[in-house]
């Protein structure tokens, strides 16, 4: 017993020592700050009207935290653009999983839409936004519309791939036991491709957020597009370097959350 509790206290303080490590994406990380602040400050390799140093960035943040800019302050800005993502997220992840478990659970499904969705997909989403325009105007809806079809792509083909790789024996074996087509789909084909289903749905996350300033860019009134636009109108490199933090601040926080989300549905794979 004397033995036991030594080396599970041995491997507590282990486990602490390696918690509190420094890792080696953390120590990259620090050295590029550090290089960023030396080239942007005491040894003047870039000079501020190309690259913002640190300082140029924390004061464009206190500014659009305390007084705004381009017209809301950030929690507004930031706010706007973290809803049009879930909003064009969430439909095309609802949509792409559904044309995605249709056309692999069902050849005949496949060969009538897999035609056109082969047109379509080469297109990229920015093309889409003057019909976007045209079609539902300057608003929200443009923008969601454009979101939608970027995220759409990889949620819908990860989702058919992970129902095709579905073990033909056990679908077998299910039919064998009397399960009906219904059941096999919601039962089997879908558990079975949940793998697949989570890396096509953070594949569209991505996808949301990387189109998101793209659409914003075109008749917003608010968003982080909306202050890129300005800053970039401007010549303030210090909001435009903030803006594209806080965008990636925010969809790396989503992603954890879909990863959270992910661990919670299927806790038998490790992400």
């Amino acid at each position: 017993m004397t033995d036991l509790a030594a080396q599970s206290r041995d491997r507590f303080i282990s486990g602490r020592q390696r918690t509190w490590r420094p890792s080696n994406g953390s120590i990259a990380f620090g050295v590029s700050l550090l290089f960023w602040y030396l080239a942007t400050g005491p040894l003047q390799l870039v000079g501020p009207a190309r690259f913002p140093s640190p300082l140029d960035v924390w004061n464009a943040g206190v500014q659009i935290c305390t007084v705004g800019y381009a017209g809301a302050p950030l929690f507004i800005q930031a706010m706007h653009s973290f809803r049009l993502v879930i909003l064009g997220f969430i439909t095309a992840g609802i949509s792409g999983v559904f044309l995605g478990v249709v056309m692999g659970a069902s050849p005949r499904a496949e060969k009538l839409i897999n035609p056109t969705f082969l047109i379509l997909r080469p297109i990229p989403p920015l093309a889409w936004i003057p019909l976007a325009i045209l079609w539902f105007g300057l608003g929200d809806a443009a923008k969601i519309f454009v979101i939608w079809y970027a995220a759409l792509v990889p949620s819908a083909i990860n989702t058919f791939t992970g129902i095709r790789n579905v073990d033909p024996v056990i679908i077998a074996a299910a039919r064998v036991h009397g399960a009906s087509p219904r059941q096999i789909v919601t039962q089997v084909l879908i558990p079975g491709a949940l793998p697949m289903i989570f890396t096509g749905l953070k594949l569209s996350l991505q996808a949301c957020w990387t189109t998101l300033v793209a659409a914003e860019l075109v008749g917003a009134f608010y968003g982080l597009g909306r202050v890129l636009m300005t800053a970039s109108q401007d010549v303030y490199p210090g909001m435009i370097m903030f803006a594209m933090a806080c965008v990636a601040v925010l969809g790396a926080l989503s992603t954890l959350g879909l990863v959270w989300l992910e661990r919670r549905i299927i806790p038998w794979r490790q992400t």
